[in-house]
């Protein structure tokens, strides 16, 4: 069985739905979390795939979290031997880091469900094709990157330019969740309660709308998640 390893950064920001697609593809997973001190392996043998989860420590975080240099080395060498990636949130910033894109701060912090619309690029992907070209994302980042040059814009919201990537035909990078479930997303309103305060917006408004924007967002993202897994089987 072809194994996946996933880097987890924080207790609430697991793999979530991704974890069913890994599941269906018959992938197991290897799970490291360096917060609470598993090292980073240092090379990919072993692994046909990497996921790099969410996060609330940024990019240029390194003295702090000195880990995070030694996932961008294996981030580095997973994409000279084109295994597929999947970054998500910190992860896709991680990802556009060590293809060289900057990573700052924004202007604002996008936190909460707001729209995110599918490029020209998006919607001919093969991940994305046949998924509506506007639907409603969950958001929470206060960072942002650059395009990383070659890679392929694939969405946006309107108030982040670069919500999704792709680079090569097996490396992807999305700054929004699809990921969630419904614990997923009471659990960071919890654990970043402080974050939310200092940003001004509610937490139980966030939780209000998981009726209406949770049901679609996570059948498109069983559609996404399903053909990045099954970009594993095609290779292995």
């Amino acid at each position: 069985m072809s194994t996946v390893w996933v880097l987890q950064h924080i207790g609430c920001e697991t793999l979530g739905t991704i974890a069913d697609a890994l599941s269906s593809a018959k992938l197991s997973v290897k799970t490291i979390r360096p917060f609470e001190g598993m090292a980073i392996p240092k090379g990919m043998e072993g692994a046909t795939g990497l996921i790099v989860m969410g996060g609330p420590m940024g990019v240029y975080d390194h003295p702090q979290y000195p880990f995070l240099s030694e996932e961008m080395r294996l981030i580095e060498q997973a994409l000279s031997e084109e295994k597929p990636i999947l970054g998500v949130c910190l992860g896709s910033q991680l990802l556009a880091a060590t293809l060289g894109a900057a990573v700052v701060p924004g202007e604002k912090k996008e936190i909460g469900w707001h729209p995110v619309q599918l490029s020209p690029e998006g919607e001919r992907d093969r991940l994305w094709s046949g998924i509506e070209p506007l639907f409603t994302g969950y958001h929470w980042h206060g960072d942002i990157f650059q395009l990383p040059e070659g890679a392929v814009p694939l969405a946006r919201s309107a108030q982040t330019e670069h919500q999704a990537f792709r680079y090569g035909s097996h490396a992807y990078g999305f700054l929004f969740h699809m990921e969630v479930t419904e614990q997923i997303i009471g659990e960071m309103v919890e654990t970043f309660s402080e974050e939310l305060r200092e940003s001004r917006i509610e937490g139980q408004e966030i939780l209000r709308k998981i009726p209406d924007h949770l049901p679609r967002l996570q059948e498109i993202g069983g559609v996404v998640f399903g053909r990045w897994a099954r970009l594993i089987q095609s290779i292995k």
